[in-house]
């Protein structure tokens, strides 16, 4: 659900780097029992602002394919597709995707290009930072690096994003048996180019409400995400909630930026197709 939710220099906290030299990954992670692979088909309503700071939004239902794949490298679940490079027991090198949808000219950017939508690639470093005993609460701390590219052709690279952040996952929360909950807490970072795509004004495009800017690479803000779902024998349900606040980005007095906060917010359900009856141990 993670895939519908989201969008550089920074330091890794001091209490991050206490924790992990002092081991405090404490318990063994548990193992389950999963399908090689299972697919799916689903329906979902997403609601978002335009783009990160824009004063218009649209809601709309959207098909969602539902892939799980178990492989003993690649991975494809509710987080998105992905690599595993190399795990160990408080780190994992995992290969990372993300991407944004178009986005159709609103007021504010009359007469500018419109924004293609974006595919971004790179790794993301895993810490393990703390596991209950039974590995059902679980607490990461994750930095995505990644490049972003328009999405047409030829694809055009329009710089790179750095999204450190905290994760925490709780399985069966509240004593609700197949439900998982989690939340995601970070600060977002891009660089000149990155941000440019998105915030700058050419002096071609520049009008008597919207001055010519230059957007700065940097802090880009901070964003939490909260999501639910659950696992029925045939069917798959899921909702999240993604807040940012852009309040001390670089880019803050951009004339594009209208607000100083960002919302979206979805829910899909997805029936089960096929599965594989071939079974692999996963970790949790």
């Amino acid at each position: 659900m993670r895939a519908l939710a989201r969008t550089a220099g920074g330091h890794c906290p001091t209490l991050l780097i206490a924790l992990i030299a002092a081991g405090l990954w404490s318990a063994p992670t548990r193992a389950a029992q999963e399908p090689l692979w299972e697919v799916g088909l689903g329906i979902g309503v997403l609601g978002y602002d335009d783009y990160r700071g824009a004063n218009s939004s649209h809601v709309f239902p959207v098909p969602v394919p539902y892939v799980l794949y178990n492989g003993p490298i690649w991975r494809a679940d509710l987080e998105g597709v992905r690599g595993r490079l190399f795990n160990r027991p408080w780190v994992e090198l995992n290969l990372s995707f993300d991407e944004s949808l178009p986005v159709s000219n609103d007021r504010t950017r009359s007469g500018m290009p419109e924004l293609k939508p974006t595919i971004e690639l790179g790794a993301s470093l895993d810490f393990h930072v703390w596991r209950s005993e039974d590995s059902r609460i679980k607490l990461d701390f994750k930095v995505p690096l990644r490049e972003a590219f328009t999405f047409q052709s030829p694809p055009l690279a329009i710089g790179w994003t750095l999204t450190p952040g905290f994760k925490l996952t709780s399985a069966d929360p509240l004593g609700r048996a197949g439900w998982k909950a989690g939340f995601y807490l970070g600060p977002l970072f891009a660089d000149r180019h990155y941000n440019d795509y998105f915030y700058s004004v050419a002096p071609q495009n520049a009008t008597a409400s919207r001055p010519a800017y230059e957007a700065a690479g940097g802090y880009a803000g901070t964003q939490f995400i909260a999501d639910l779902s659950k696992r029925y024998p045939k069917v798959w349900v899921a909702g999240f909630v993604r807040y940012d606040t852009l309040a001390g980005a670089v880019f803050e007095d951009s004339p594009l930026v209208q607000r100083e906060h960002y919302w979206s917010a979805g829910i899909v359900i997805a029936w089960m197709i096929g599965r594989s009856s071939h079974m692999v141990e996963v970790s949790r």
